[in-house]
């Protein structure tokens, strides 16, 4: 199936293929190619190293009745009830109606070469900055307006410093950034909770 990062977009405003091609980092080796479109513009890019692997397949699929994109936020929907922290999980399931469009990126074997990454991420960012919303990835789970991880979908080897948020009854997100090994910091945030001794951070990541 592979793996997926993707833009839970809520603007339906289409960045075409000229603006995300002028972001790509001046020094990658990255090319983005038009693989199918149609009449409202594309439908699927390929992100690739000039003369080398392909980096990501990226389809735009529209949230709409009988439309992939609107099967695939159902699903979403279903996916994060029972998640935790209870408290995002319904905010997830209230914001997912909203999302329009979703940008879905399959990543291939090009990311691991020349910094194919960075050509990911900066299409990821543009696309985001364009059209809003939030950000999902597989096996890790779904972000915040701002950027934050939300919901704790991570395997139990997950470790390492992460931008988090946890918001109150009153609709504010607080956020920080926790170490996803330390099952102190798992288990306040799986509650709900800032863990102790965190740093706070700003709406920036």
């Amino acid at each position: 199936m592979g793996y997926y990062i993707r833009v839970l977009a809520v603007n339906s405003a289409l960045p075409t293929d000229e603006e995300l091609r002028s972001c790509l980092p001046g020094t990658s080796s990255a090319e983005l190619v038009v693989e199918s479109a149609g009449d409202d513009g594309w439908s699927q890019l390929v992100l690739r190293h000039r003369d080398g692997p392909e980096i990501a397949l990226i389809e735009r699929n529209v949230v709409a009745a009988d439309e992939l994109g609107s099967a695939e936020i159902a699903e979403f929907i279903e996916e994060v009830k029972g998640e935790k922290p209870e408290s995002t999980a319904r905010w997830l399931e209230q914001f997912l109606p909203r999302v329009k469009v979703i940008y879905a990126f399959q990543l291939l074997g090009g990311t691991e070469v020349d910094d194919g990454w960075a050509a990911v991420h900066a299409v990821q960012s543009r696309m985001w900055a364009r059209c809003g919303g939030i950000l999902q990835a597989d096996g890790e789970g779904f972000t915040n307006e701002d950027g934050y991880h939300i919901l704790w979908q991570f395997s139990d080897t997950a470790s390492g410093p992460w931008n988090m948020a946890i918001i109150d009854q009153q609709g504010r997100w607080t956020r920080f950034e926790m170490d996803l090994g330390n099952e102190e910091h798992r288990a306040a945030f799986v509650r709900g909770m800032v863990p102790a001794g965190v740093k706070l951070r700003t709406v920036q990541v």
